[in-house]
C-alpha cells in the first residue's frame, strides 16, 4: 500500500503528523477522500476545494482543530 506523505507547516506533534498518515492512509483520490468524508459520523464537510487544472485540486479539510491541506488526482 502506498503511504500518504503528510507534513506539518508549523511545529505540530509528530504524533498529530503520524495520526493523519494512518487516517488518510486509503485517500489518494479525491474521490478516495469524499468517500471518507462521507463515512464519518458526524459526516466531514470539506471546506474548499481549488482546481489547479483538470487532474489535480487541492482540498482543504478541518481535522480537529487543525486544517489539512490535500494535494488530490
Amino acid at each position: 500500500m502506498r503511504r500518504v506523505l503528510a507534513r506539518a507547516a508549523d511545529a505540530i506533534d509528530p504524533l498529530v503528523v503520524e495520526r493523519v498518515q494512518v487516517t488518510f492512509a486509503l485517500c489518494r483520490t479525491l474521490s478516495e477522500l469524499m468517500a471518507w468524508c462521507a463515512a464519518q459520523s458526524p459526516r466531514a464537510h470539506i471546506r474548499e476545494i481549488i482546481t489547479q487544472d483538470e487532474y489535480t485540486h487541492d482540498v482543504i479539510l478541518p481535522f480537529g482543530a487543525l486544517f489539512l491541506s490535500f494535494d488530490t488526482t
